[in-house]
């Protein structure tokens, strides 16, 4: 069995339920699934940063679950801004709990801090989309933004790559495939504001979304790959066969959704529906 077959049969069976919680299941069904992905994330993330220090691995993914909870339930700022307090003192104390090696202590603090915020806040914002009117519309213009761009950028960087674009982070990410990936970006964000929300989503800014949106998500692939090289794994867990660990997954959706939230609600005015 090819790896292209593994992924789609990896996938296949969560299809329809993915998209039933989107455009048709109750608002607190989706949440729990993207508190789900958030959950095993931190774990991901703890396990790839600190393997075998169970104590780091539970600060990290209980900062990564409270965080993103606070923001996906709460829908209030000054909430979330003590779960942001809690993921600090959590770090304190695991700080001066597990403080030996000294001179390897501000990474572990740093891993502390950063998995929550990288594992919970971000991934949260898909949460927080699908919060607005037509929310599953809204999602699955994440999906597109963030999955487009990853398939054009194939495609484009296998028939016109020439040019790498990171060589020391992803030797086989060229410059043509990333033009590529923005323009599968772009035409997926036209796509979605064309049938779905052309009152909400111009297509103007579903250019601009696309691009930007794109752009992030491209980043947000190589920010993940920096991680892993610096802690010498391939992926980031063996959750899907042939897709590796969720966040192999949403390294570029959580950047992509966080973009799209970002401009809707401050430059669209979208709200809450």
């Amino acid at each position: 069995m090819n790896d292209t077959l593994k992924r789609v049969l990896a996938v296949l069976p969560l299809i329809p339920l993915i998209l039933w919680l989107m455009f048709a299941g109750p608002a607190w069904g989706f949440q729990a699934l993207v508190l789900a992905a958030v959950t095993i994330s931190g774990f991901e993330f703890g396990k790839m940063v600190a393997p075998g220090d169970r104590l780091l691995q539970g600060i990290v993914v209980s900062g990564t679950v409270l965080l993103s909870a606070a923001r996906i339930l709460a829908n209030d700022a000054a909430v979330v801004d003590g779960a942001l307090f809690v993921v600090a003192f959590l770090a304190l104390l695991g700080a001066l709990l597990r403080p030996e090696p000294v001179d390897e202590a501000a990474r572990r603090i740093g891993f502390m801090l950063a998995g929550p915020l990288y594992a919970g806040f971000l991934l949260s914002s898909i949460a927080l989309v699908h919060a607005y009117p037509s929310g599953g519309s809204w999602v699955l213009l994440c999906m597109f933004v963030a999955w487009l761009s990853d398939t054009f950028a194939y495609f484009g960087g296998k028939f016109f790559g020439k040019h790498k674009l990171y060589p020391k982070l992803s030797p086989k990410k060229t410059v043509e495939g990333a033009v590529s990936g923005l323009l599968g970006s772009v035409l997926g964000a036209v796509a979605i504001s064309l049938f779905f929300i052309p009152e909400q989503l111009p297509v103007v800014h579903a250019v601009v979304l696309g691009v930007f949106g794109g752009a992030l998500g491209q980043a947000g692939d190589l920010f993940e790959s920096l991680i892993k090289r610096s802690v010498g794994v391939k992926d980031s867990g063996q959750l899907l066969p042939g897709h590796g660990g969720i966040l192999d997954r949403v390294d570029a959706l959580m950047y992509t959704s966080s973009a799209i939230w970002v401009y809707a609600h401050f430059v669209l005015g979208v709200r809450p529906g």
